[in-house]
């Protein structure tokens, strides 16, 4: 070809988690059979929407109008039903102009990333959730620019690690925060979200906070939203429907936008309005919806019944997992993930799993050769137990470890995932002898 066609940054888009699939589906092939821990779908792991909101949905596909365009920033109904949600919060007051529906999140991110200038770079956690950190880097032609989440503080960010990055870098132009964090877990308090929101104030960035998992926060502890704390600062959330409701499939998802009259914001805020305008506008059943679903009594006791759950769920894991020597585990306190990280030096290019099929074996042995000493494990596991996690090194991290769901609404086979893949752990680094010389611990 003439001319190179492709992007600098395309070969940066990459996600283990639905990339481990195809992995998951050779094995399945050969004749292994898989218990899916891989992806964030609660509807696939038999969650099912509340009778009374699927009635809501159907009385809306009866409605002609649901067939139809609506406006490229969305239902102007459902913009101000939701800004009126931001303004009884407190804090940074917003109309329905600074309500804007994409596709999804997944099309809200790509829009963000695609639409700032290639030499302003986004600062965001390791680890990070893929879609993120690969859009990205996939603007920028380069490695994603990362701050540490501390496992050893809960995953909380490190703010001396994130204001160097940011003082000594000047192409840094926002900072991204997940709150409730994925892969991890993780709750951030109030009084750390303003000190992150202060250092984008001295060094003039703005900020991102994707915020999916919000009202899924549980085990007593408290946050706030962005909106609560962001003052005069630039900034986004990222909200939607597919993990709240959950209706993943909807593709429907949003952003709230602070402060477009600050630092030429405004510009780049009419850019992504004018990406949505050359698709004509987002789907538009999910967003009718919003309203008399979001709006309904029923909803908060709902939600209330779902964190419940997903509170039970993390203790039983958190209970499997911290009495296992070699790895180090934080009780999750929002969303509905787990990251189990190994301890420094556990982890080597000799350890193994029984795999009895031998074709399974053969296909393992092929695939665990040159990868990260996490993937290999993920890898064997996959081939022994047939459970299929996405590994830590898969989220733009490089601390050893995994991602486990806490989706799976049998209740026997969760516990019998969790305990197998705990033991498939022990049988792992017992399989060359290694010696734990560092204290196990969890928090």
């Amino acid at each position: 070809m003439r001319r190179n066609i492709v992007h600098e940054g395309a070969e940066q888009l990459t996600y283990e988690i639905r990339q481990i699939v195809a992995v998951a589906e050779d094995l399945q092939r050969l004749g292994v059979e898989i218990t899916w821990e891989n992806i964030g779908d609660p509807i696939a792991k038999g969650e099912k929407l509340p009778s009374w909101m699927k009635d809501i949905i159907s009385s809306l596909v009866s409605d002609d109008k649901t067939f139809g365009y609506v406006a490229t920033q969305g239902v102007a109904t459902s913009r101000q039903f939701l800004a009126d949600m931001v303004n009884r919060r407190g804090g940074y007051q917003v109309t329905r102009d600074d309500i804007i529906f994409f596709d999804g999140i997944g099309d809200a991110i790509a829009k963000i990333f695609g639409y700032l200038k290639r030499e302003a770079r986004v600062i965001g956690p390791s680890p990070a959730y893929s879609t993120h950190s690969s859009a990205e880097a996939a603007h920028s032609g380069y490695e994603h620019l990362t701050y540490e989440l501390d496992p050893n503080n809960k995953w909380m960010p490190d703010l001396t690690d994130l204001e160097n990055k940011i003082r000594y870098n000047d192409s840094i132009a926002g900072i991204l925060i997940i709150n409730p964090d994925n892969p991890t877990g993780a709750v951030y308090p109030k009084d750390l979200l303003q000190k992150m929101v202060d250092i984008a104030r001295r060094y003039r960035v703005f900020m991102i906070c994707d915020e999916t998992y919000m009202r899924l926060v549980y085990g007593g502890v408290r946050t706030a939203h962005l909106s609560e704390v962001i003052a005069d600062v630039p900034g986004i959330a990222l909200r939607g429907i597919s993990k709240e409701y959950p209706w993943p499939g909807a593709r429907c998802g949003w952003i709230e936008v602070f402060n477009q009259d600050k630092l030429n914001f405004k510009r780049y805020i009419k850019s992504l309005v004018n990406a949505k305008m050359l698709e004509v506008c987002s789907t538009s059943l999910p967003q009718y919806s919003i309203p008399l679903v979001m709006g309904d009594p029923r909803y908060e006791e709902h939600l209330a019944s779902r964190r419940a759950e997903y509170e039970r769920r993390a203790l039983e894991a958190w209970e499997i997992f911290s009495g296992v020597e070699g790895i180090r585990v934080n009780k999750p306190q929002g969303a509905f993930y787990m990251s189990v990280l190994f301890e420094d030096s556990v982890l080597n290019n000799r350890q193994t799993l029984p795999i009895e099929n031998p074709r399974a074996l053969e296909y393992v042995e092929n695939k665990v050769k040159g990868v990260e000493v996490d993937k290999r494990f993920v890898y064997y596991l996959l081939g022994s137990k047939g459970i299929c996690v996405v590994p830590l090194t898969g989220f733009c991290c490089n601390r050893k470890g995994f991602r486990v769901t806490l989706l799976e609404t049998d209740d026997a086979k969760r516990r019998w995932t969790f305990q197998t893949i705990a033991d498939g752990i022990r049988e792992y680094i017992a399989s060359t002898g290694t010696t734990l010389f560092s204290t196990r611990s969890a928090v």
